[in-house]
């Protein structure tokens, strides 16, 4: 019997140490500040009552609760059970006081908070602590919470009791956070109760508190309260005594404390997924949380599932959002975040978000990476960071980190020598990992499917699944790292010297005599079509790759027989096939590089060599992202295996990976927030793709509501340029194309697309890539040099104007449209 458990303990869940605990052990891991103390388990409690339950219970369904506070009161603690509460208080300290909180395993749920019902004692000294607990366990039985688990149908022989033990803070101030209006619901608004003293003259409501409401960066209301009556300190317990003159009509938080504090909501918050109810206290000037419970007062049927909110920064769903362009369930919000931390580690800086879920779509922080270049002096090369995630309208203002120059500098510095370490070790090991991962991915999704119960699957994800997924992320980052800025520049200087046709041209063929993992679909299809493999072979090969391949909940091209018909189908209409056009492209590069052998005699050799590089940098860039969309796989068979084993099938993937894990272990606290989370997903999945780019604070309901809506930018903080009809974009691959444009949404719906049209869309990835060859020319939404659309536009040698941000929006399906890949430009000719 484990009597005694740590404030943090990862067994700390609502079973072990109720719905306090379990919420206090949540607040503690994930390093918020809580004070410090542990858990008297339910195990002790069930020990000390099981020789008078039938007594207890008898009594309980007489309503006869002080008959059940005389057997408490009337036994002694085993001396086993005394001993470890003794040497876990000790452990504190020196004769610490201690709040004795009481924490049911019904309590603190979704729904119904049992808030009150069970009893708190404050300021107990070690002579005193033992009676404190027995007095804890009885409350369980007081006539309050007797009335409301009847009220509420939750049967008395469900219940126990544990109790958290924590240091007490002698709070200055405390009080009361809700992170959504408990009034209204609204989820913009932060709404913080404060008073004098310990919290409980706030929360048993004996005093006005004051009430600040913060709203995104800002305070936007404060209302004084008259503050009577404070809780203080006082020998055995508290007591409440009057508030100083001068501090009655005194606000208790300056207005800088109220948006930290409301940080801290936010914190709390995106923690659990949900509007939180937090108890804080105060003392000299620094927060410490008690108690967060989800919000039952607003009504709420949905979560908000928003990073815009917390403070203003300039988002884009360029790049990497192009690659995940759905809303995510929280589970592949899960695993896209550990994603980053593994293969983006380097660009992160500690204390700011370096991706965000908005409406739950995937966003990159790119303040953050426009702070840091302005910082070291490199803001000319600003526009390589638009090489990588698309441009940025004239006289948009990036919000800064709120950091100064210094506090960047040596921050970063720091990270780029570990990064520089960290990949170098990568590297080391990448073609090893290159060679092994599909047999790898292959033996651990058969291994996840030979397993018999839920936590031998959680052990399976600790020792086998999760370290091969993060070594697939890191060989991800070293690939896009190596050889300095060898991706982002050479074309660059290409294009200085023999011009924008000629470069795209020489960078061609980057897969060399292989293959580019950019164009595997188009290559496997057409190995598949002429017979050359089996489906047994293409699934095993490519079927990991598809439009929507991050996103853990949708089936892969490989378990869809049906996809993969449809995508042969369309190859029987291809004006050209693959290879047709690539080699088509081979010509052109081969005359590019005469062409540039004549112009530049004495430069051949050495630019040769930095395409070369640069080629190789491509290469491995493809295969390792391949390779961990490989792994995505394994993560997707991962959560279907959890939800057969413990029977909620799809449910799974509205939890996140923690909660999951929990589940698998045995707390199926998580699934009572199911049915919100797949509310929440469905109403976000509803809205149409948000803007590229996002400045500031953003409302997806409040913008797809509006006629005026635009797609390419959103700014809260400023006066956006306004919309032109004009579009023009990126020169993604060179050559003019006149004719109809096909205004595509979903490339689910590509059959649409007739050879020889041109395909006009929001984005693309690697599941769109089986429509290119059908194309006459390629326009695109979102996009830059360097996305997807743009490669293997020029590797095919299909002209392409990628990161118009209008194009969906300008252009009519049926519009008779010119595209000029060369100048990026797209010009209406006619309408149908």
């Amino acid at each position: 019997m484990k009597v005694v458990i740590p404030l943090d303990d990862t067994g700390a869940d609502l079973a072990t140490v109720g719905g306090k605990g379990a919420s206090l052990a949540t607040l503690a891991r994930a390093g918020l500040p809580v004070p410090g103390g542990f858990h008297i388990t339910t195990e002790a409690y069930r020990a000390f009552v099981a020789d008078f339950r039938e007594e207890t219970l008898a009594a309980a369904a007489a309503g006869d609760a002080e008959r059940i506070a005389a057997l408490f009161a009337g036994r002694e603690l085993p001396e086993p059970i005394a001993a470890e509460i003794r040497a876990a208080h000790a452990a504190l300290g020196d004769d610490v006081p201690v709040a004795v909180r009481s924490s049911a395993t019904a309590e603190d749920l979704p729904g119904m908070s049992f808030a009150g019902q069970q009893d708190t004692f404050l300021n107990v000294r070690a002579d005193e602590l033992l009676d404190a607990v027995k007095r804890c366990w009885a409350s369980l039985w007081n006539s309050r919470a007797i009335a409301y688990r009847e009220q509420n149908g939750v049967p008395h022989d469900d219940v126990a009791l544990a109790v958290v033990v924590q240091e007490l803070v002698d709070a200055d101030a405390a009080g009361v956070m809700f992170t959504a209006d408990p009034v209204t619901g609204a989820h913009d608004r932060t709404v913080i109760n404060a008073s004098w003293g310990l919290g409980e003259a706030v929360v048993g409501g004996h005093v006005i508190p004051d009430t600040v409401v913060v709203s995104g960066a800002a305070v936007v209301e404060e209302r004084t309260g008259d503050k009577t009556v404070m809780t203080v300190r006082a020998p055995g317990g508290t007591r409440e005594e009057p508030v100083p003159e001068d501090m009655r009509r005194a606000p208790v938080l300056s207005g800088a404390q109220a948006l930290a504090l409301a940080e801290l909501g936010a914190r709390v918050q995106a923690l659990y997924g949900t509007p939180m109810d937090v108890e804080w206290t105060m003392r000299a000037g620094t927060f410490a949380l008690v108690q967060a419970r989800p919000i039952t007062a607003s009504g709420s049927r949905v979560e908000e599932w928003n990073d815009s909110l917390k403070r203003d920064y300039l988002w884009t769903s360029g790049n990497l959002g192009e690659a995940i362009p759905d809303v995510m369930t929280p589970i592949t919000w899960s695993f896209v975040r550990l994603f980053i931390n593994e293969a983006m580690s380097a660009s992160a800086l500690p204390g700011f978000d370096l991706v965000g879920n908005i409406g739950g779509r995937f966003y990159m922080n790119l303040s953050i990476a426009v702070s840091v270049a302005r910082a070291l002096g490199m803001g000319s090369r600003l526009g390589a960071i638009e090489q990588v995630f698309g441009k940025l309208p004239p006289g948009l203002d990036v919000p800064p980190l709120e950091m100064s120059r210094w506090q960047i500098i040596t921050t970063v510095v720091p990270l780029a020598v570990r990064r520089r370490r960290r990949v170098r070790a990568s590297l080391g090991g990448m073609r090893a990992f290159l060679s092994t991962s599909l047999e790898r991915c292959e033996e651990l999704r058969a291994a996840i499917r030979s397993t018999s119960s839920a936590p031998e699957l959680a052990g399976l994800w600790s020792r086998a699944v999760e370290p091969h997924f993060r070594t697939a992320c890191r060989m991800l980052e070293a690939a896009g790292r190596q050889d300095g800025g060898t991706l982002v520049l050479t074309r660059g200087s290409l294009r200085k010297l023999v011009g924008e046709t000629d470069a795209d041209a020489i960078l061609t063929g980057a897969g060399g005599e292989g293959e580019l993992a950019s164009l595997g679909l188009i290559t496997g299809l057409g190995r598949l079509a002429s017979g050359e493999i089996t489906r047994e072979t293409f699934t095993r090969l490519y079927g990991h790759r598809g439009p929507h391949e991050f996103e853990v909940s949708v089936p892969r091209p490989g378990e869809d027989p049906a996809w993969i018909d449809a995508q042969l189908a369309g190859l029987r209409d291809t004006r050209a096939d693959a290879d047709v056009l690539l080699a088509r492209q081979r010509e052109a590069r081969e005359e590019a590089w005469a062409r540039f052998a004549r112009r530049h005699p004495r430069r051949e050799a050495g630019m040769r060599a930095r395409v070369a590089r640069w080629a190789g940098v491509v290469r491995d860039r493809e295969a390792t992202r391949s390779e961990v969309i490989r792994a995505f796989w394994v993560l997707r068979d991962f959560v279907l295996r959890a939800g057969e084993l413990t029977g909620h099938g799809d449910d799974l993937f509205h939890l996140y990976l923690d909660e999951l894990l929990a589940l698998l272990r045995g707390d199926a606290t998580p699934l009572e927030r199911v049915p919100v989370r797949r509310a929440t997903y469905e109403m976000y999945a509803a809205l149409p793709p948000y803007p590229t780019l996002i400045v500031g604070r953003f409302d997806p309901v409040r913008w797809a509501t509006d006629p005026g809506r635009r797609a390419d930018v959103y700014d809260a903080c400023g006066a956006v340029p306004p919309a032109v009809d004009t579009v023009t974009g990126f020169p993604g691959a060179p050559g003019v194309v006149e004719g109809v444009a096909r205004v595509i949404a979903r490339p689910e719906d590509g059959e649409r697309l007739q050879p020889g049209e041109i395909l006009v869309t929001t984005l693309t990835n690697v599941g769109w890539t089986p429509l290119f060859p059908r194309a006459a020319a390629v326009v695109t939404d979102v996009g830059a040099p360097l996305s997807h659309a743009s490669i293997v536009a020029r590797e095919l040698g299909i002209p392409a104007v990628v990161g118009t941000g209008n194009a969906t929006t300008r252009v009519r399906d049926g519009d008779r449209i010119r595209v000029d890949g060369a100048r990026g430009t797209v010009e209406l000719v006619g309408h149908p």
